[in-house]
């Protein structure tokens, strides 16, 4: 998507910031972005772009347009191991009010593309995104800049700080939109007054889609990709995440060497550079279980970008996933899906699509009922095939119009411009 061109100067366009865990190697918030980058070069290629994230080298290299890290303290993410260190961290929360407040007013709009950026499951502080988000919206109410969280999603997950701090982050944004049903009512459970925020699918699902390889021709070797994450459980598992971690390993590899028993091909995927920790130690503990094994039947090769992770998916016959935009990515493929989610937002996409029966959760996962789940999955392969084509179409029209709603509620002027110029 690097190929969009956008101007970095003062052009007459609407001045557009982004915001978020960006360039930062999480393939599912990158993908998001670029889907929203998308629209606006169709739509506003006079835009004036640049981003305040966590990877801003990435995305300056990746997209030719200026990004500022999202705090003022480089180290922000790392552990304190000093007394120096922790007092950065302490004067960092007072001047990154000022560090954010001074890149908003600069913008028209700044937008959060999409992104679990209102979900407190996995290992999370409320002084470290929570922190940031809130503000940022609340800058944007301080100098009358838009903010807008568009198809964001949210759970009712983590701990009551967390919570609080992300309800009063989602209450001051100028626009609101989720990316499921459960998003918004994990949100409106915060006593949060969301009544006429639109429902619209996850930004990915717009993302253009790689021609889909043909099914394996009978009597060759199906293979099946198999996505993978570093997981070590949620906030409240912080001291045993590593036994977490061990557990489903072991588990994820049981079903690979399985998937290769049965005389299947297996692609590893990933969803964020983290994940290739995990992949790498599958792969080498099939390998020492198999040492006869053509290493061409177990392939490891994380993808850089979410384009490539959807040209690996596509030459695959059945996917079995963790990450949500791994999910997300083979659904848009109309791929056979197993779901192992840490959430339930991966329950309600599949069960979306048509596919609820084939769900699992990570930590209580059964790796007996995942043999049996991918069995009873592949015998109805040209049923489930034409249900998500039908569900791919709907989400693409309905992200469209949510671009349209965008269009009049976020860059009024800007439209009225357009058309005068056509």
């Amino acid at each position: 998507m690097s190929g969009e061109s956008f101007t970095t100067a003062a052009a007459g366009g609407p001045r557009i910031g982004f915001f978020g865990l960006l360039g930062h190697g999480n393939l599912g918030n990158d993908g998001s972005l670029e889907a929203f980058l998308a629209f606006l070069g169709k739509s506003y290629p006079d835009a004036e772009i640049d981003f305040l994230c966590s990877g801003p080298e990435v995305v300056e290299a990746r997209y030719g347009l200026p990004a500022t890290r999202m705090n003022w303290n480089r180290d922000e993410y790392s552990t304190a191991s000093s007394l120096r260190s922790v007092a950065l961290k302490g004067i960092g929360k007072i001047v990154d009010f000022f560090w954010t407040a001074s890149w908003v007013r600069r913008h028209d709009v700044v937008v959060v593309p999409g992104m679990g950026v209102l979900e407190g499951g996995l290992p999370l502080r409320w002084w470290g995104f929570p922190y940031s988000l809130l503000l940022l919206t609340a800058a944007g109410r301080l100098v009358g800049t838009k903010v807008a969280l568009v198809s964001v999603g949210a759970n009712s997950s983590g701990r009551r700080m967390t919570r609080r701090v992300f309800t009063l982050a989602a209450r001051l944004a100028y626009y609101r939109s989720f990316r499921d049903q459960l998003s918004k009512d994990a949100m409106r459970a915060t006593g949060l007054g969301i009544a006429d925020d639109p429902v619209y699918p996850d930004l990915a699902f717009s993302l253009p889609i790689p021609e889909v390889r043909s099914v394996t021709p009978p009597g060759e070797p199906t293979t099946v990709g198999v996505g993978v994450m570093t997981y070590r459980g949620t906030e409240d598992d912080r001291d045993q995440g590593e036994e977490v971690f061990a557990e489903y390993l072991a588990k994820m590899t049981r079903f690979v060497d399985w998937l290769v028993g049965q005389g299947h091909r297996v692609r590893l995927l990933t969803g964020d550079h983290e994940d290739e920790l995990a992949s790498a130690a599958i792969l080498a503990e099939v390998r020492a279980r198999r040492p006869e094994l053509d290493p061409s039947w177990v392939v490891d090769e994380p993808p850089r970008s979410l384009d490539e992770l959807m040209e690996q998916m596509a030459a695959v016959d059945t996917i079995v996933a963790t990450r949500y935009h791994n999910v997300v990515c083979a659904l848009m493929l109309s791929k056979p899906t197993v779901s192992i989610g840490y959430a339930a937002k991966n329950d309600v996409l599949m069960a979306d699509m048509g596919l609820a029966e084939f769900c699992q959760y990570i930590r209580t996962l059964d790796v007996d009922r995942l043999m049996s789940q991918y069995s009873a999955l592949e015998s109805r392969r040209d049923i489930v095939g034409p249900v998500m084509d039908e569900r791919n179409a709907v989400n693409r029209r309905l992200i469209e119009e949510q671009y349209e709603v965008l269009t009049s509620q976020l860059f009024p002027q800007s439209a009225e411009t357009l058309e005068g110029r056509s």
